[in-house]
């Protein structure tokens, strides 16, 4: 299965936080932004942009964690974090070159995406008011690339 993750358009995304509250309140029962497995970075006053585990190939916060507290789930692609081995230690937290990952500072556990349990479309996705994000993958983002580089040229 190839690897799919979240991205977000940051000239369609209106910086509102309704995709960290969806996945908190899908995730957690609970509408706090800590919580969430996506998160909203301003770029400066008028840009925004959601980031959410991109699953990395190499996955460095697999590699760092010294509990052996992550795995690749391979039938889903996503990363699962075994809340009984995690210590909250955040070797993972430092490993994920996103910044893609945080410490739920209630449980001691850390929490990253996981597609909402694989789904084609997860909850943040399909709440999205200005469908700023979406589920991609490598090879839709490199074709993207070349698009956007052949449209340069004309």
């Amino acid at each position: 299965m190839e690897r799919r993750y979240i991205t977000c358009d940051p000239e369609l995304c209106s910086g509102c936080g309704l995709c960290e509250m969806v996945c908190s309140a899908e995730k957690e029962g609970v509408f706090c932004p800590e919580l969430s497995r996506i998160h909203l970075v301003h770029i400066d006053e008028s840009m925004a942009v959601s980031i959410a585990c991109r699953f990395c190939e190499n996955t460095p916060c697999i590699e760092a964690c010294p509990r052996e507290a992550l795995e690749l789930d391979e039938a889903n692609n996503v990363i699962r974090v075994d809340k009984m081995r995690c210590t909250g230690c955040g070797w993972c937290i430092e490993a994920c070159d996103f910044g893609a990952i945080v410490l739920n500072r209630s449980t001691k556990s850390v929490v990253l995406c996981d597609l909402c349990e694989g789904r084609s479309q997860p909850k943040c996705v399909e709440l999205c008011p200005r469908e700023a994000l979406k589920v991609s993958t490598l090879e839709i983002e490199a074709q993207n690339a070349r698009v956007e580089a052949a449209k340069s040229l004309l």
